[in-house]
């Protein structure tokens, strides 16, 4: 199977040196409208289709973003691998701002989302023991190693609802529980896509400490803004050198992504919800 290959972040980060022409495609999903066009573009080997997840500009706050309708979309495209891109403060002292955590395990503390394509009418259960592909998390930390960027593989995401910042009792509790970085858009992200068996990615670009560090002041926009752009330009960096290698990869999928709702399903046929069945063939069409 080829690789098409989506990515989730912010709005630069198509601006990729080497892109051909860059298109933008309306996709209307069953699950409503998504942030933004998907830009479609090649680099190299790769096909690549773009999701500026809070839309061109930054219009949608965390907790507005249609995250169904998102990772629908890029599958109704044919999307096969995910890399989302985004913005965390770090939890440890070790792991500084303008470095990069492939994240491999979330702690998800957002209550506002709808957060699974299978609601009641036809229900199913995916495993989120390793919600990230390891595989392809890997391989990006290896391509970053070699770059010369400061990047580590593992850690966990503590997603938090937003859109204000931590307190500093919250920062600290998330401390204890051992949390590594902490950010507002990975969830549900990583469940949808797990849903929608694409193999997915974190690549959590450290802007700040947020505010439990004594001798940094508290995360504020003009703190994130000022270690953004560097991060943005690593990003791009990255993802030129990695994607047309990718493209290329030997993909094993051992860890089943590609085959996540295998048993997963438990609603009998005949007592499923024919109108959202309709709705979730672009999603689970390989095995309804």
């Amino acid at each position: 199977m080829g690789k098409k290959i989506g990515i989730i972040g912010g709005s630069g980060l198509y601006a990729l040196e080497g892109i051909s022409t860059l298109e933008w495609c309306d996709v209307k999903t069953p699950f409503g409208e998504p942030s933004d066009a998907i830009g479609i573009a090649r680099l190299g080997a790769a096909e690549l289709f773009f999701l500026p997840r809070h839309g061109r500009g930054h219009r949608h706050n965390p907790s507005d973003i249609n995250y169904r309708a998102n990772i629908a979309a890029l599958k109704i495209l044919g999307v096969t691998d995910v890399i989302s891109v985004s913005a965390v403060g770090s939890l440890r002292s070790d792991r500084a701002p303008g470095s990069f955590v492939f994240v491999d395990q979330f702690i998800d503390r957002t209550i506002n989302r709808a957060n699974t394509f299978f609601i009641s009418g036809c229900v199913a259960h995916v495993s989120m023991a390793e919600p990230t592909c390891t595989e392809l998390s890997r391989f990006l930390f290896e391509q970053a190693k070699a770059l010369g960027l400061e990047a580590y593989l593992g850690g966990t995401y503590l997603a938090m609802e937003g859109p204000q910042f931590s307190s500093l009792a919250e920062s600290k509790l998330y401390q204890s529980w051992g949390c590594d970085v902490i950010g507002m858009t990975n969830m549900p992200e990583a469940k949808l896509a797990r849903e929608a068996e694409l193999a997915y990615a974190s690549m959590a670009c450290i802007t700040d400490y947020d505010c439990w560090h004594q001798d940094h002041g508290h995360v504020n926009v003009e703190t994130v803004l000022k270690i953004l752009t560097t991060n943005i330009k690593n990003s791009q960096k990255l993802l030129t050198y990695s994607l047309p290698l990718w493209a290329d990869y030997d993909y094993k999928d051992a860890q089943g992504c590609y085959r996540s709702l295998d048993n997963a399903i438990i609603t009998a046929p005949q007592a499923r919800d024919l109108q959202l069945v309709e709705c979730l063939r672009p999603i689970a069409g390989r095995i309804l």
